[in-house]
């Protein structure tokens, strides 16, 4: 399977052509995207005022958007020399290092954007993911719960119950995951269009949609990235319910199906690479 999965990764960085970003742990390599307009726009901006902290976030966030993420981690880092407290650019540092799967680097950046900034709600939520990632599920939870408190609209009460609750399933903590899914009531709705597909899967935890109608259909191609994303989003939400409900063989094609794709970055692909680097344990 290994082999397999490099040689497609192989095969799409050579036909793109594209940065060099980083290998994963099943050895593909993975690049990045043509820049656009967007992100030169925020480089001139940048160059015509280097010491301005706020347009070097935007330079980050603008790389990142193109996948980009060696740059924007060092774009962070030269703006950090000059605004060494900014829980902003620890925050978007840690972001892209979990893209990078330096889950290690993240966490570190992440607990200082916390320490600096305890009411920042993504703050908390990224530095969720990185014990998620870690395999530190339990910890993991605690920070999702924290960053659930801090939910002012039903789009991150949304996003927070649906990592709490995977990571309290994860830790073995099957009642307090239970628990989590109650303020998702039927009042409870998306605004932002990714939310739909966590959205989805909530209900699906709840027993309200069957894998069938959760489960959404191919991307139309590698320019299809909503497609794409609400393929790795809900593909790796169900192989991880089939995972911690004991259900292991049948887990595993989906988080293959999962990494066969290009959108790399993603919650989804990552957490199905390293399912498959556990072996599914």
């Amino acid at each position: 399977m290994r082999n397999f999965i490099l040689g497609l990764g192989l095969a799409a960085g050579m036909a793109i052509g594209q940065v060099y970003e980083t290998t994963s742990g099943l050895g593909r390599k993975l690049y990045s995207l043509p820049d656009d307009a967007a992100l030169l726009s925020a480089r001139r901006a940048l160059a015509a005022d280097p010491k301005n902290a706020t347009k070097a976030l935007a330079l980050s966030k603008a790389q990142a958007g193109r996948r980009r993420y060696q740059e924007a981690i060092a774009t962070c880092t030269k703006a950090l020399v000059l605004a060494p407290k900014d829980a902003d650019l620890y925050l978007e540092r840690g972001h892209r290092e979990l893209g990078l799967r330096e889950f290690g680097k993240a966490r570190t950046d992440l607990e200082q954007a916390v320490q600096l900034a305890p009411d920042n709600l993504d703050a908390h939520y990224h530095l969720g993911l990185a014990h998620y990632f870690s395999g530190e599920f339990a910890t993991a939870a605690n920070s999702f719960e924290r960053a659930r408190g801090l939910a002012k609209n039903d789009d991150s009460l949304i996003d927070c119950s649906n990592w709490l609750y995977v990571s309290l399933q994860r830790a073995g903590k099957g009642e307090q995951a239970a628990k989590a899914l109650e303020r998702i009531t039927p009042t409870v709705k998306n605004t932002e269009p990714h939310l739909y597909f966590y959205l989805q899967l909530l209900h699906f935890y709840q027993g309200k949609l069957t894998e069938a109608k959760v489960l959404p259909a191919k991307p139309a191609g590698p320019e299809d990235v909503e497609g794409e994303l609400s393929f790795n989003t809900v593909n790796y939400g169900v192989s991880n319910w089939k995972l911690y409900h004991g259900k292991r063989a049948e887990a595993m094609p989906h988080f293959t199906n999962v990494v066969k794709g290009e959108a790399w970055n993603s919650w989804g692909f990552i957490g199905s690479e390293l399912e498959l680097l556990r072996g599914g344990k």
